[in-house]
């Protein structure tokens, strides 16, 4: 199994403290967001991973070297301009026809080899890990027709599927992805409906934190701790 870490972004919500270490190496205990992460990959049985860097990228160098301590090797891909979370992976060299990619900044109990089965078992050009959220409305929310109310709701809840940033990819779609341009994810999935490809979920109850906020890893510390 071969692996894709997207760590290249600023990590500006956490200034000032991203200002001198990249987000994948903030602490949780004694170990790096990435080093957590991956252990884990190594564990579901990844033997290679390509960290795609940008910001800061010789301290992340510095830190996991060729991987050999981890018990993996990594190599590197580093972008002199932001490509987004997408237009790196048409760079990377030598990709096998199936890879996962996961951002730097993921913490999660997700099964990758688990995602890694059901991708290759529903023959997907993209498989996207989801959880179920709720997102509720601090307003009272109306339905109108033609003017009239026809409903009232007094701060509402809604469920939505998200995207957890964990993705397993074929290397056909590569393809869809512009050279040394900005894209993202989201435009690359919008890109593939548009082309009737295979696009499939892996639902997840795991335990999951996208650390974007000083509160977000906080919270990850606490968690983490008792596991």
């Amino acid at each position: 199994m071969q692996a894709i870490i997207l760590a290249g972004g600023r990590g500006g919500r956490l200034d000032p403290f991203s200002r001198i270490l990249p987000k994948p190496l903030f602490p949780i205990g004694d170990k790096p967001i990435a080093e957590i992460l991956v252990r884990q990959l190594q564990l579901a049985g990844v033997n290679e991973i390509i960290m795609c860097l940008g910001y800061l990228a010789d301290f992340i160098k510095l830190y996991f070297q060729d991987g050999s301590c981890f018990g993996l090797t990594i190599r590197y891909f580093v972008e002199t301009n932001p490509l987004g979370t997408a237009g790196p992976l048409r760079m990377v060299k030598d990709l096998e026809d199936n890879f996962l990619v996961v951002n730097g900044d993921e913490l999660t109990t997700l099964d990758f080899r688990a995602l890694y089965e059901h991708h290759l078992a529903t023959h997907a050009d993209l498989t996207v890990a989801v959880q179920n959220k709720s997102v509720g409305s601090s307003l009272g929310v109306l339905e109108l027709k033609e003017g009239r109310v026809i409903a009232y709701s007094e701060k509402p809840t809604t469920n939505y599927w998200v995207s957890m940033g964990i993705y397993v990819l074929n290397k056909r779609i590569l393809s869809l992805i512009p050279e040394n341009e900005r894209f993202d994810m989201p435009d690359l999935v919008q890109r593939l409906l548009k082309e009737k490809a295979q696009v499939v979920s892996y639902k997840s109850q795991d335990l999951w934190f996208d650390i974007g906020t000083m509160s977000d890893l906080e919270k990850a510390k606490k968690e983490f701790k008792q596991l």
